[in-house]
């Protein structure tokens, strides 16, 4: 007789399974099991297969794990130093001042560790970040469970933890290197921005790009007046001068793209560059407004992210996603625009696919990890649930968030983290408030 199937590790039987993909499809009376850290079974809760644990989920809308695409993790020690300013004045009077005065490796460490706890409270299962001392954050990335993108930055300039840009393009193949094989952080190249990257660094980056095929994560056309003094300056956009530098393609990462002309946006389709959407800190900063519903029409691949905690001021990809969906629907006038269940797929799968991790993640698929977030809808506010999936995009907030897990671990179990410690982590962000601040110098 054939042997039975292993025992799942793990049998999770929510109110509603929204798999993602196939797209705009609630599965009610299903369960997914966990099997050594992959989802290995879906299906119709009568016929699941046994297991070691069953884990009933009542009330709870049972989701991929939610992807930040775009954010800078340490920065959170930032939150609130310099509000309601533009980008430039934002950027040289007061943050590069304080990152030159106050990032170290310890920062970073203390930085990651308070971002990563507030994104896994908050349903986020993967992170992209972007920022000094890389090797820092992934040390505390390793150490807390969650899966990231980690992009070296490069600049012109000197700059916390690298004296050249050579200096930093080192490291970052040196990083690359290291964390190959490592399953849950991935190693991305950072240009910062077009207006801070020459020509030649660029060409040398799209060189060790291409020889080591990783990503390209970088800040593009984030405002109309980079655009503006881009054309001043060389008579080119700088979405233009990036495709005529073999840059543009599926490993680059546009972050903000609040400009769009006709010409850029055939230079996205063509090349299937990924969009990376922040709205509430293009808001903050006054930057501008992403064309989400032009470029998804167009079959540009759109996913969204929070930006710093700086410039935010939260890491809250939920709050994130119902902000995209309804300036969606201002930008383009349709009430149609970027629905609810599209809505979602931004915060998931097309986050995933962004960072090359969409055969892996971003969607509860068999074979995929196991990274799930139960979003609790039994609140007064969530009542009554006609459609789950619009209730969670326009009428749930991170406070929701009841259980996450990644790769088959629970990091979040009842809305408690299970590898970190809450309060030890807001002591030490207040104490790092008052050195900043001065109260204690």
């Amino acid at each position: 007789m054939p042997s039975a199937p292993p025992l799942l590790d793990l049998l999770l039987v929510p109110a509603w399974l929204v798999p993602v993909e196939p797209a705009g499809v609630v599965l009610q009376g299903h369960a997914l099991g966990i099997r050594d850290g992959q989802i290995a079974w879906l299906g119709p809760r009568e016929r699941a297969p046994q297991a070691k644990a069953v884990r009933e989920l009542p009330d709870c809308l049972l989701a991929p794990g939610l992807i930040n695409a775009h954010g800078h993790a340490a920065m959170a020690l930032f939150r609130g130093l310099a509000d309601d300013l533009p980008l430039m004045t934002w950027l040289k009077e007061h943050i590069w001042p304080a990152e030159g005065r106050w990032v170290d490796e310890t920062f970073v460490r203390d930085g990651t560790d308070l971002a990563i706890a507030e994104q896994l409270k908050g349903g986020i299962t993967c992170f992209a970040d972007m920022y000094f001392f890389p090797r820092a954050a992934c040390e505390r990335i390793q150490r807390s469970g969650i899966r990231a993108q980690v992009a070296v930055p490069l600049l012109d300039f000197p700059i916390p933890g690298a004296r050249t840009p050579d200096e930093a393009l080192h490291q970052a193949i040196e990083l690359f290197d290291e964390l190959r094989h490592q399953p849950r952080i991935s190693v991305a190249l950072g240009p910062h921005a077009p207006y801070t990257v020459s020509d030649a660094n660029l060409e040398k980056i799209r060189i060790i790009a291409d020889q080591l095929d990783a990503p390209l994560h970088m800040h593009i056309h984030e405002t109309a007046g980079e655009v503006e003094q881009a054309l001043k300056d060389n008579g080119e956009r700088p979405l233009a001068r990036l495709a005529r530098l073999g840059l543009l393609g599926p490993n680059l990462q546009a972050v903000h793209m609040t400009q769009v002309s006709d010409d850029d946006l055939a230079l996205l389709v063509e090349s299937n560059t990924s969009v990376i959407h922040c709205p509430e800190s293009n808001l903050k900063l006054a930057s501008g407004f992403c064309p989400v519903e032009r470029l998804w029409q167009a079959g540009v691949n759109v996913a969204v992210g929070t930006d710093g905690a700086a410039s935010n001021n939260d890491l809250d990809l939920l709050g994130e996603t119902r902000t995209a969906a309804l300036l969606a629907k201002a930008v383009a006038g349709s009430a149609t625009a970027l629905d609810a269940h599209r809505a979602l797929r931004m915060a998931t799968l097309n986050g995933a696919r962004a960072l090359g991790l969409e055969a892996l993640t971003g969607s509860l698929e068999v074979g995929k990890a196991a990274d799930l977030v139960a979003f609790d809808l039994s609140g007064l506010q969530q009542q009554p649930v006609h459609d789950p999936v619009s209730q969670l995009i326009y009428a749930t907030g991170r406070e929701c968030v009841k259980d996450v897990w990644v790769a088959g671990q629970q990091l979040v179990d009842e809305r408690r983290l299970t590898q970190m410690d809450e309060a030890a982590l807001a002591a030490n962000a207040r104490a790092w408030g008052a050195r900043i601040g001065g109260r204690n110098e």
